[in-house]
C-alpha cells in the first residue's frame, strides 16, 4: 500500500457505520461514479484537511483471520436483534386476533412495533458516545441487558403500557446499543473481502427473521405467549452475550472517530434529498414488515400461514441484500438504490394489491422481500457519494434521528387506513407502494444532482465525467494513487 494522508486513511473506516434491519451495507471504500462505469478506491472527503505524511499512521487490515469470527458474531447479533424484531408481525397478528390486552386498540399494538425500531435509532447517538468513552464491549453488554430485560418483562405484561415499556421501548434500546456497537467492526478486518464479509454479516437479519417468524408462532400456539417471550429472552441473552465477548474492534489501529453531528449538512439540498429517501422508504418498509402476517389473516389464511408469509419476506431480505450491495460496484450505488426502491414500490402496487390467495402472497413475500430493505443496504455507500467519506458518521447519525418519526408512525397510519376501510388493506397497500415510489423520486433527483456535480468537476479539470471519483471528486488515477485498497 502506498503512502497516504492520515485523514484519508482514517476516512476509510469512518464511513463504515451503517444501518440495517437494517445495518447492513456494502463497504464505502470501493465505489463508483453514478454511471457505474468504473471501480475506484474511496480515499477521503473531497474537502478533507490534509495532514503531513510524517504524521500518517497507516493500518493494513488482516483481510480475514479473526475477522471471520467477527463476521459470524455480527451475523448472529443481527439475527437476534433486527431478525428477532421482524417477528413482531406474528405477535401483532396474535394480539389483533385474540384481544390479549383488554382495552388496547390496534393502534396501540402498532405503536409497540414502531417504537421498537424508532427507539433503536433514537438511542444510537448515545450508544456512539458510549462506544467512544467506554469501548465497544461495554456498549454491547448494555444492549444485551436491555434486550433480555425487555423480552422477559414482556412475558409478564398484563397491561398495554407494560408492553409499550418492554417490547417497545426497552427492546429498542437494547437493539440500538447492540447495533451501534457491532455495525462498524466487520469492515475494520477486511480489504478486498470487505464486501463479501459485510454481505454475510448483514444477511443475519433476514435469516433471523425467517427463523423467528416461524418459531414465534409455533411457541405461541404450543407453550403460550408468556413462555414464548421467555424462551426468546433466554436465547437472545445467551447468543448476544457470547458474541459480545468474542467481538473485537480495531478502532485504535484504524483511528476510527465516533463523530456526532454536523448541522451544516442541513444546508445541502442533496443531503435533504438523502433524508427524503430514508423517510419515505421507512414509511413503506415498516408497513410491509409488520402488516404482511396480519394481511394474510384478513384474507382468510391461518395464523401458521401468516407466520410463513412473514418468514418468507425475511428470507427474501436475507437473499436479496447481499446481491444488491455486490452489484452496486458495477451498476453504481445511486443507480442501484433508485432501481431497487422503485421495484419495491412497483411490486407493492402490481402484486401485493392483487394477492388474494396463499400462492400469490408467497410469491410476493419472496420477490418483494429481496428489494424491500434496499435503504438499509445502500444508505452508507450512497451517503459517502453525497457528503464524502469523512462526513459519513455525522450524516448517518442525523439520518437515524430523522427516521424516528416514520418508523414510529408508519404502522399506526397503515392500521388506521385499514380500519377506515372496514378492515380492507387496499388503502394500506397503495400507501406502501406510493411511499416507495416517493423515495425513488428522491433518489432520482439525487442522481441528477450527482451527475451535475461530476460534469462541473470534469469541465473544470478538462476530463470526462466518467474519469472522476464519485466520492473524492478527484480524477480516478489520482485517487487510486493516493491510497489504494
Amino acid at each position: 500500500m502506498t503512502n497516504c494522508t492520515p485523514s484519508l486513511a482514517q476516512a476509510q473506516f469512518d464511513g463504515n457505520i451503517t444501518s440495517h434491519h437494517g445495518a447492513e451495507s456494502k463497504e464505502v471504500l470501493s465505489t463508483n461514479s453514478v454511471d457505474g462505469s468504473e471501480k475506484i478506491s474511496g480515499v477521503g472527503e473531497r474537502k478533507a484537511r490534509e495532514v503531513p505524511p510524517s504524521e500518517a499512521k497507516l493500518d493494513v487490515p488482516p483481510n480475514g483471520g479473526y475477522g471471520w469470527v467477527c463476521v459470524a458474531c455480527c451475523f448472529m447479533i443481527n439475527a437476534h436483534t433486527w431478525g428477532l424484531n421482524s417477528s413482531y408481525g406474528v405477535f401483532l397478528a396474535h394480539y389483533l386476533d385474540t384481544k390479549t390486552f383488554q382495552g388496547a386498540s390496534s393502534l396501540d399494538f402498532a405503536f409497540v412495533g414502531g417504537l421498537s425500531i424508532s427507539q433503536a435509532l433514537l438511542v444510537s447517538p448515545i450508544a456512539t458516545i458510549c462506544t467512544r468513552l467506554y469501548g465497544t464491549r461495554t456498549t454491547l453488554l448494555i444492549g444485551v441487558f436491555f434486550e433480555t430485560v425487555s423480552l422477559i418483562g414482556a412475558s409478564f405484561a398484563k397491561e398495554i403500557y407494560q408492553l409499550f415499556l418492554s417490547q417497545g421501548i426497552a427492546f429498542g434500546w437494547g437493539m440500538g446499543f447492540l447495533f451501534v456497537g457491532s455495525v462498524g467492526i466487520v469492515p475494520q478486518w477486511f480489504t478486498t473481502r470487505r464486501s463479501l464479509a459485510n454481505g454475510i454479516a448483514t444477511a443475519g437479519s433476514g435469516f433471523g427473521g425467517l427463523m423467528y417468524s416461524l418459531a414465534t408462532n409455533a411457541m405461541i400456539q404450543n407453550i403460550s405467549l408468556g413462555w414464548a417471550f421467555r424462551v426468546l429472552g433466554v436465547l437472545a441473552l445467551v447468543v448476544n452475550l457470547i458474541c459480545a465477548c468474542l467481538l473485537k474492534d480495531r478502532n485504535k489501529q484504524v483511528g476510527s472517530s465516533q463523530l456526532a453531528f454536523d448541522y451544516y449538512l442541513f444546508k445541502r439540498i442533496e443531503y435533504l434529498l438523502l433524508l427524503g429517501f430514508g423517510f419515505f422508504s421507512m414509511l413503506g418498509y415498516i408497513v410491509l414488515l409488520f402488516s404482511l402476517p396480519n394481511y394474510a389473516s384478513s384474507i382468510g389464511l391461518t395464523p401458521r400461514q401468516g407466520s410463513v408469509i412473514g418468514a418468507l419476506l425475511n428470507l427474501g431480505q436475507g437473499l436479496g441484500r447481499p446481491p444488491i450491495g455486490y452489484f452496486s460496484d458495477s451498476v453504481g450505488r445511486i443507480n442501484m438504490a433508485l432501481a431497487m426502491t422503485f421495484l419495491a414500490g412497483l411490486f407493492s402496487l402490481v402484486i401485493w394489491v392483487f394477492a388474494s390467495s396463499y400462492g400469490v402472497l408467497v410469491f410476493y413475500a419472496l420477490i418483494g422481500g429481496t428489494v424491500a430493505g434496499t435503504f438499509w443496504t445502500t444508505i452508507a455507500p450512497v451517503t459517502a457519494e453525497v457528503v464524502g467519506l469523512q462526513n459519513v458518521p455525522a450524516a448517518l447519525s442525523i439520518t437515524w434521528l430523522a427516521l424516528v418519526l416514520p418508523t414510529t408512525f408508519s404502522e399506526p397510519i397503515a392500521l388506521e387506513i385499514t380500519a377506515a376501510n372496514d378492515g380492507r388493506y387496499l388503502g394500506a397497500q397503495l400507501f406502501t407502494g406510493s411511499m416507495y415510489i416517493a423515495a425513488a423520486l428522491c433518489v432520482w433527483f439525487l442522481r441528477a444532482w450527482k451527475i451535475g456535480e461530476l460534469e462541473d468537476i470534469a469541465a473544470t479539470t478538462g476530463r470526462h465525467p466518467g474519469e472522476i471519483d464519485a466520492v473524492t471528486a478527484l480524477p480516478i488515477g489520482e485517487a487510486s494513487s493516493v491510497c489504494p485498497v
